[in-house]
């Protein structure tokens, strides 16, 4: 099943192959299932084509995938252009949201290790 350009995995229940689309997490595809009255215990090879189409209709008129990251790069540049403090920590590629950065920042910075003891190998055993 394909929905916007994107392949769905088959062997996977419906409510949780919705989550492949950007923007749609296991709420809201939850949420789309009961609009739609899917049963979510279903494998998305198992779907009929009906019931293909009524999830087709209703994901189509949310704001996912390209639009949705076009929405978030777009705010992200404006908070950039204003050089508020968010923007600037987006900038520097660090945490945005108030996290401590002494440790526990490694997924935003791209997983650094600096120190001495974090990066050494195993000592070989003669």
């Amino acid at each position: 099943m394909r929905i916007v350009g994107i392949t769905l995995p088959d062997n996977k229940r419906i409510e949780y192959a919705l989550t492949a689309l950007y923007g749609i997490g296991i709420s809201t595809s939850r949420s789309i299932l009961d609009n739609a009255k899917v049963d979510a215990t279903k494998k998305t090879k198992e779907l009929t084509a009906e019931e293909e189409n009524s999830i087709r209709t209703l994901i189509e008129s949310m704001k996912i995938e390209g639009d949705l990251r076009r929405n978030v790069a777009s705010n992200i540049k404006r908070l950039k252009d204003i050089k508020s403090y968010r923007g600037s920590r987006h900038t520097k590629h660090l945490p945005v949201r108030g996290q401590r950065t002494k440790t526990n920042t490694r997924t935003v910075r791209g997983n650094v290790r600096r120190t001495m003891g974090s990066g050494r190998r195993a000592v070989e055993k003669t």
